[in-house]
């Protein structure tokens, strides 16, 4: 599903550059769960944002399900990601000019998902994170916590084949944080491939393998 071959990736200031991937190897195989911890700076959100393709590597090789993402054109990238990736952000993402069930609709309508399928999936998705009674709010009338169950309902809406999750359970209380991994675990057992990225060592007692990370490296 993942492979990343010495993966570099530099941020550049007129004085200062800052290495946030060093060389950084990754194997992920379907079906994996994987958790990846370390402290702040190491490099995580990072990884997670190539693995996404919202940044491109400076140096190495990113293959996902076979593609080699450097030799894909933007739009190529862009329908790849829309059809094999759902991504919950640490910053929840969500379009404040639309409601809930717009934001978490949205992945079904890129994918031409026609419109009473769209609503029965939606729909199901809203009762199963608690949010059927907040589908006509917007994100300014939501708590960070239900906000972040929107996030992640909208990533897992379409049903893709990887999830990548920077710190889903960050904004959460302890209830909701387990419900939201057991979701997250019930997917996987389902045949979807999760990338977390937790400082929690509850969440990542959740996954398969943990991996920590420092100075941009994987171990």
């Amino acid at each position: 599903m993942i492979k990343l071959e010495k993966g570099g990736k530099f941020y550049t200031t007129r004085t200062i550059r800052t290495l946030a991937l060093n060389q950084a190897d990754l194997s992920v195989v379907a079906g994996d769960f994987l958790a990846i911890m370390g402290p702040s700076g190491s490099g995580k959100s990072t990884l997670l944002n190539v693995l996404g393709m919202f940044e491109s590597l400076d140096e190495g090789r990113l293959f996902l399900a076979g593609e080699n993402v450097a030799a894909l054109g933007y739009a190529r990238r862009i329908a790849l990601r829309r059809r094999l990736i759902g991504y919950i952000f640490q910053s929840f993402n969500l379009i404040s000019s639309m409601s809930v069930y717009d934001n978490v609709a949205l992945p079904l309508q890129y994918r031409g998902v026609p419109k009473p399928e769209r609503r029965q999936r939606v729909d199901q998705i809203l009762a199963v994170f608690g949010l059927t009674h907040r589908a006509g709010h917007h994100p300014a009338q939501l708590s960070g916590g239900q906000q972040q169950r929107v996030a992640i309902a909208r990533a897992m809406v379409s049903r893709p084949g990887l999830i990548l999750a920077d710190e889903p359970t960050g904004n959460l209380d302890s209830k909701n944080s387990r419900d939201v991994l057991e979701q997250l675990k019930k997917i996987n057992r389902e045949g979807t491939t999760v990338v977390m990225v937790t400082h929690s060592q509850e969440a990542s007692g959740y996954a398969n393998r943990v991996l920590t990370m420092c100075d941009g490296r994987l171990a």
